[in-house]
């Protein structure tokens, strides 16, 4: 298991998310993501204007996320 931050999968605060596998914490931080954009959460709103900006050029968009995946990945092992 492994952890990281809104905040480091791009979003806008400190909360944790815990998984085995950078899928399943890019999933939790979709949802995430989801309920502060219902809740109409001004920073997280303004960290989703970020990544509607990384969309527009897909390559962008595959670096964000490859880098983001390494990062994961570098992570240690949670104890």
């Amino acid at each position: 298991m492994k952890t990281m931050t809104c905040n480091q999968l791009g979003g806008a605060c400190e909360k944790e998310f815990t998984a085995n596998t950078f899928e399943e914490m890019a999933q939790m931080s979709k949802q995430h993501g989801m309920e502060m954009f219902q809740s109409g959460d001004a920073p997280h709103l303004a960290a989703m204007g970020k990544m509607q900006e990384l969309i527009k050029t897909p390559t962008a968009m595959q670096e964000w996320f490859e880098d983001k995946r390494n990062e994961f990945n570098a992570l240690p092992e949670d104890k």
